[in-house]
């Protein structure tokens, strides 16, 4: 085989390796059940503001939530900024809890201080 073709098929292979890795690290919203609203205030203990839905584990009432949020950019446009998502905050989310996990929820509004955020 040719040194050049050889490279070619090195380069497609890591590059599809790549977005077989993005794809699975996204996850579809059917996993949510839309027919019960779950509603949590409680104290940010870790957020993240990443591609391609940002996060925040909710500490409330003893349990730890992981909350998945809209992507940066959407959270960005609605007014819903990285800084508001301080560790320490206290936020309401009112959301969707994960059909197989139930310490996970998707978020459809959240509430930081007086700022209430619409996410989908």
């Amino acid at each position: 085989m040719h040194k050049r073709t050889l490279i070619a098929l090195l380069g497609v292979t890591v590059v599809s390796a790549g977005v077989a890795s993005l794809a699975s690290a996204h996850h579809g919203w059917s996993g949510y059940d839309a027919s019960q609203v779950v509603r949590v205030t409680g104290v940010i203990r870790e957020a993240g503001y990443e591609h391609p839905h940002g996060h925040v584990r909710l500490e409330a009432e003893g349990k730890t939530w992981l909350v998945v949020l809209a992507p940066p950019s959407r959270m960005e446009r609605r007014g819903l900024t990285q800084a508001m998502l301080g560790v320490g905050s206290t936020a309401t989310v009112v959301g969707y809890p994960n059909r197989n996990d139930p310490g996970e929820v998707r978020a459809e509004r959240i509430t930081v201080g007086d700022k209430s955020v619409e996410l989908r």
